[in-house]
């Protein structure tokens, strides 16, 4: 099998007798060629610069310069029809950890070549440049032009879609460490929390790429493509691959809902805690009411029998020390009871 991932520019052809060639190379020497005298072809191209890239060779490949200026007007996500040439620019997402892109990945289509751009970062169709030669293999030149044109941009289609869901186990592999982390209570809540958060987000951005390639899909098919095929049954392949991104979608949906709980769950071992801490402070006043009451009977004693009044002495001083110790008791018991009797002293937290 040869080595087409390092290169640059990849094409694959099929002739009008069925036979399929495929050429891989940093340069678009010869792929025009193969374009122009074969029943139909892709050609993937992977760069950094899109637009230079693509203004560069698109021309090359006999796509127009209107119809070039109108699609790389800006890279947001859209459906473009010029009856003889289209395009479509969908979402080919990438996750690296919790951060989630949504780079753009340019379809372009005219009477026999379907044109695929993206960038290095997305690596979108490295399987299918191995088997190339065999998806095209699987197309009838007897057949319609715009049925083995749809065939191909379907499956294309669909490889991206395939990539994209890929990614959706890498998050739901983050998802189950932060389970894990929950369930364990030494583990720091706050840092729990910021990891939920940020998984959080990377699922909105994930649903955010799915619902637009829905947006994008639905609108090639109901815009009735004049390049596009009549078919009933590929129509119907069109509709699975739109519907299997729905489900997708409903996939990830859940899992948000998973997460959803686990922020639930947190917010309640928070609520306990806190519940906890303000009986304690509760139980702590409590005491420190019974204290201060029970202090303040022997201190008005001593305040009273302090006077000149009284003129005690250093004789009276063991029935003095008696007094204030009997007092302080007796006032600490009366004051405990009463509290407790009231209500007013909290359960002990466990």
């Amino acid at each position: 099998m040869e080595n087409t991932n390092n290169q640059n520019i990849y094409c694959v052809s099929l002739s009008k007798n069925g036979k399929t060639t495929s050429l891989a190379a940093t340069e678009t020497n010869g792929i025009p060629d193969m374009v122009k005298t074969n029943f139909i072809s892709w050609v993937d191209i992977v760069t950094d610069e899109i637009e230079k890239t693509a203004n560069k060779i698109s021309p090359e490949l006999g796509f127009s310069k209107d119809f070039l200026l109108k699609v790389f007007s800006n890279d947001k996500p859209r459906y473009e029809d010029f009856d003889s040439e289209l395009a479509i620019i969908i979402p080919s997402i990438t996750v690296s950890g919790f951060i989630v892109k949504l780079n753009s990945l340019y379809i372009l289509v005219k009477e026999n070549l379907v044109l695929t751009i993206h960038s290095k970062e997305v690596q979108r169709f490295v399987r299918l440049r191995r088997y190339g030669k065999v998806m095209l293999g699987k197309l009838n030149p007897k057949h319609k032009a715009e049925d083995n044109l749809s065939l191909l941009f379907i499956r294309l289609i669909d490889e991206n879609n395939d990539r994209n869901f890929d990614y959706l186990k890498e998050i739901q592999e983050h998802s189950d460490s932060i389970s894990s982390k929950l369930a364990d209570p030494k583990f720091s809540r706050t840092q729990i929390s910021k990891e939920i958060h940020k998984m959080k987000h990377a699922l909105i951005s994930y649903l955010s790429g799915l619902w637009i390639t829905v947006d994008v899909l639905n609108s090639f098919k109901y815009g009735d493509a004049k390049l596009f095929t009549d078919d009933e049954v590929i129509l119907g392949k069109f509709g699975n691959v739109v519907d299997s991104v729905s489900h997708q979608i409903s996939l990830a949906e859940h899992l948000s809902a998973v997460l959803s709980s686990g922020f639930e769950v947190l917010q309640s071992i928070y609520n306990n805690q806190l519940q906890i801490l303000n009986n304690r402070i509760a139980l702590l006043m409590a005491y420190l009411t019974i204290v201060g009451t029970a202090v303040l009977v022997p201190n008005t004693l001593a305040t009273a029998l302090s006077g000149t009044i009284f003129n005690l002495g250093p004789k009276d001083a063991n029935w003095y020390i008696i007094l204030l110790v009997a007092s302080t008791i007796i006032s600490t018991v009366l004051a405990y009871v009463i509290v407790k009797r009231a209500g007013l002293l909290p359960e002990r937290p466990e």
